[in-house]
């Protein structure tokens, strides 16, 4: 996977236009399309203007009502979420699937709940170790069956647990590891630039890849060692996510491990201690391409059930088709995600449900203003536009794989998607973040739009995150279809420095994935109608230009012109 590239991206001027209240003589952007500028069509600043708080507010209340009880997949709340959808895409008029087939994208999905023992033993020698559910481990089944177990299995503490040819970098050295434990960490190499992404998470560093990894080498299991630095969030936010059933599409076969867990550090740190060795060394062992596994000496057996069901969620869409005979058979997609986690374990209040309020209530909001603006637009953009709810988000990107794998329009017709996820609660800000920058021609567009708004685009202002893997747009973005993820700009109008990055800190802390994740009083949505009033004049761009947006030559995505599924990316 070659390095993501950080490109900044100029803000050039353009010709005099004023939009939602930016003004200012700007010259042309060097291969700009000769179309007329989506931007000056009679009517769009208006369009623009139906983007309201009380729109934003209303939206949000409703997604995330106790009634759609956290709109888990599969569950009557998911069900009543879609419907609620559906319904709004028929009120602004868009159209459904192909006419008559109707507003959704079955997805069938595996429902896996996994009854897991109140502890997991380890043992060296004659010493022994006992792990607690929930406050020392969490694990999930890696199959979709009604029973697993693994039986005396070694556990080999295997680094990064990456294989990276580009980068002269392989956690395994050719180490037979079929029928171990794996123990993991949660990231990747990120203390030089010229490696890997440097600060920059890629790929290689989600749990997503960690566990695929695993599997491909015939491990039985792999612990991912959890920090809050390394995973980007606290321990909470894994209990709330792997707590109940997890959810798959259905199996094709292939390799799969048994059991995928997460410990905390200090249960890691207990662990490899059992062997006599200290984690921060085999940590600080493992920052280096001549690092070899190392097998701990400890052995574990675990054996569980699991209540396997075939649930049935979907993908919500529906079109405007484009008003330009040649190009109104090319889609631009819009999209959010409408799942959250549902009904889980009790906060200390006793609230049980899981509202996603910013997660993604926020998304869906947003997307549902531009779909108003969009059809508030006195002539229909040149090429067709796709609003876009995707299922099971967050239980793997679930949704927005099966449609990307299976797109209601002919193969690469689909040339774009915007997507959001969560939203900025604050107020107004100087700035916008665009994750995955300088990957494709979409940051020209980008720049163009922030120019217009008076504010600046900065690249991912939480670069550990890596963000860009974590959200819908990546599906796309495997199949070859250029995606940007927007995402709240940290520079508060009317707030010192820092103050943009504290709220955002405080809120993965304390609310993201936790039943108060609710819609509050106090929210300023100021920053949320000028992000979705960007969106808007982002869409009307693509849909108006005269050509399709393209990846950056190299980019790790710009080979991908076909379905590459989930479990061969990255090799």
């Amino acid at each position: 996977m070659p390095r993501l590239k950080i490109v900044i991206c100029a803000l050039v001027l353009l010709p005099c236009l004023a939009f939602f209240g930016c003004r200012g003589a700007r010259a042309p952007v060097p291969g700009a399309s000769s179309t007329p500028s989506a931007f000056s069509p009679d009517g769009a600043e208006a369009a623009g203007k139906v983007i309201t708080p009380s729109f934003l507010r209303t939206q949000i209340a409703r997604i995330s009502a106790d009634d759609f009880e956290g709109r888990g997949p599969g569950t009557r709340g998911d069900s009543a979420a879609r419907a609620y959808l559906a319904a709004q895409l028929g009120g602004l008029g868009f159209e459904p699937r192909h006419g008559s087939e109707g507003w959704e994208q079955p997805v069938e999905l595996i429902a896996v709940n996994a009854k897991m023992p109140k502890v997991w033993t380890f043992e060296h020698g004659a010493k022994r170790l006992s792990l607690s559910l929930w406050d020392q481990y969490i694990a999930g089944s890696g199959t979709q069956t009604a029973r697993g177990a693994i039986e005396d299995a070694e556990v080999v503490f295997v680094g990064y647990g990456i294989e990276a040819p580009e980068y002269g970098w392989d956690d395994f050295k050719g180490r037979d590891v079929r029928g171990k434990v794996l123990l993991m960490m949660n990231n990747d190499p990120d203390w030089d630039p010229d490696l890997f992404g440097g600060k920059t998470r890629l790929y290689y560093g989600r749990w997503t890849y960690k566990f695929e990894s695993a599997a491909r080498h015939g491990a039985a299991g792999a612990i991912l060692i959890h920090t809050t630095a390394s995973a980007g969030y606290p321990f909470q936010v894994v209990q709330a996510s792997w707590g109940g059933a997890r959810f798959e599409l259905p199996s094709k076969g292939g390799a799969a491990l048994v059991v995928k867990g997460w410990v905390t550090e200090e249960a890691a740190r207990a662990m490899v201690g059992l062997a006599g060795k200290d984690l921060a060394a085999l940590v600080e062992s493992a920052r280096s391409r001549s690092f070899v596994p190392v097998s701990l000496g400890v052995k574990t057996s675990l054996r569980f059930e699991s209540q396997v069901e075939r649930v049935r969620s979907g993908n919500v869409y529906g079109i405007i088709r484009g008003g330009d005979p040649r190009l109104a058979d090319e889609f631009v997609a819009v999209s959010a995600h409408h799942d959250h986690l549902g009904i889980g374990k009790p906060d200390a209040m006793g609230d049980a449900i899981y509202n996603g309020a910013v997660d993604n209530g926020a998304g869906v909001a947003q997307v549902l203003a531009i779909a108003k603006a969009v059809k508030a637009l006195p002539t229909p953009p040149r090429r067709s536009i796709v609003i876009l709810f995707v299922a099971a988000e967050e239980q793997g990107l679930l949704g927005s794989q099966f449609f990307a794998e299976h797109p209601p329009m002919p193969a690469g017709k689909l040339v774009a998607d915007l997507n959001y996820d969560c939203g900025n609660i604050w107020g107004r800000t100087r700035d916008i973040t665009q994750v995955g920058i300088g990957k494709s021609s979409l940051d020209a567009v980008v720049a163009r739009v922030a120019a217009r708004q008076g504010r600046t685009v900065k690249p991912d202002q939480f670069p550990d995150r890596g963000s860009f893997y974590r959200s819908d747009q990546f599906s796309f973005a495997k199949v070859g279809v250029p995606a940007v993820y927007l995402k709240t700009g940290t520079d508060f109008i009317g707030r010192p420095e820092g103050w943009g990055k504290e709220q955002i800190l405080s809120y993965e802390a304390h609310t993201y994935h936790q039943p108060s994740d609710e819609l509050r009083p106090e929210w300023n949505f100021d920053g949320m109608v000028e992000d979705a009033q960007f969106g808007f004049l982002f869409v009307l761009e693509i849909a108006n230009a005269d050509r399709a947006p393209t990846w950056v030559g190299g980019d790790e995505f710009e080979p991908k012109a076909s379905v590459v599924p989930a479990t061969t990316y990255g090799h």
